[in-house]
């Protein structure tokens, strides 16, 4: 349903006429709810450090957790001490979010904890709070690391909450904004007008002609998945591109990926020379268990890093992910760091 769906809202299709009115209607919830937060109504909370919102406006992996990454270090090679929240727990927990929990390094992805949280822990090497409230987040991370002085909020862009000095909406270049429709008929949380109030865009990938055409006010800059090295889940064996291709070229290789658009991976996979004999999207967030991995016909099993965090308690010889890094141009950074203390 999830893959069904996200195909059908990259073009307007007859079955979500019957779905505008919900939309018009969702629409105007999120308008009432802005609006709130903005006139006072429903409280926003200030932090005592400068604050950066990465997010998006649609439902469906956009690259957010990369540039997380990548705007951890580049803050830290600044030498600014840099901290990240997170909303860090599945929906289905019906007490997620209730208390701020730091996520260590090492911590494996369990029934309650999403992937990105643990992913971000293990890459950042900087703390890391999750919470569904991310004033809460904040709150504990600064009570814990007085240091910091600097927050990187891993999505958020709805979150009205926490109050925000930077904002950056992540948008994925093949998919754009796909219909342009709210949900339900289309993937849209907030209204495209929403793009003129933040303070700048990622286009994640190549644009097509829909991202292309998105119009609006402020600076784009344009982000790559690059460096690509391929690690053992195992035995944490590290192989370069030239190196993985030689070492698994006698194998029959399966991909399989659960994230908010498993095709971008498997695409990347096929772009670096590798013939993949089978793949496997999953949801995004699917917890994984030894029975979701293909059988013994598969030599080598290639998967996403936000897979692998949840696959280490049954992980075997075959199974290795590729980890990636989002590439920017330097402007990106200067102007982020311009804004966050002019």
């Amino acid at each position: 349903m999830e893959a069904w769906l996200t195909s059908e809202w990259q073009r307007s299709s007859a079955w979500q006429i019957l779905l505008r009115p919900v939309s018009w209607l969702f629409r105007l919830l999120v308008g009432i709810r802005r609006g709130a937060f903005s006139s006072g109504l429903l409280k926003s909370h200030v932090v005592g450090v400068p604050v950066i919102v990465v997010g998006n406006i649609t439902v469906g992996g956009t690259g957010k957790t990369p540039l997380v990454l990548a705007l951890a270090a580049a803050l830290k090679e600044r030498g600014l001490h840099c901290g990240i929240v997170t909303r860090g727990y599945q929906r289905e927990a019906s007490w997620a979010g209730k208390d701020a929990v730091q996520i260590m390094p090492g911590s494996e992805t369990g029934a309650l904890m999403s992937d990105e949280a643990s992913l971000l822990a293990n890459r950042s090497g900087v703390p890391v709070f999750a919470c569904g409230d991310r004033f809460k987040a904040v709150e504990q991370l600064l009570l814990k690391y007085p240091q910091v002085n600097a927050i990187v909020s891993d999505d958020g862009l709805q979150h009205y909450a926490l109050q925000r000095d930077i904002e950056i909406c992540v948008i994925d270049g093949a998919r754009g904004l796909g219909n342009g429709a709210m949900l339900p008929a289309g993937p849209l949380r907030e209204p495209p007008s929403r793009l003129n109030s933040i303070d700048a865009i990622v286009m994640n990938g190549q644009s097509n002609k829909s991202a292309m055409s998105i119009s609006c006010s402020p600076p784009t800059f344009h982000m790559e998945l690059a460096n690509e090295m391929f690690i053992n889940v195992k035995t944490q064996c590290r192989l370069q591109v030239d190196e993985a291709l030689t070492e698994f070229q006698e194998n029959r290789i399966h991909a399989l990926a659960g994230t908010g658009h498993p095709q971008r991976f498997f695409s990347h996979l096929r772009a670096l020379g590798f013939v993949l004999t089978g793949s496997q999207a999953f949801p995004d967030h699917h917890k994984y268990s030894a029975q979701d991995m293909p059988g013994p016909h598969a030599g080598i099993i290639l998967m996403t890093e936000k897979d692998a965090v949840k696959c280490g308690s049954f992980a075997d010889d075959r199974m290795w992910f590729m980890r990636v890094d989002a590439v920017l141009p330097e402007e990106f950074f200067e102007f982020v760091t311009k804004k966050l203390f002019h």
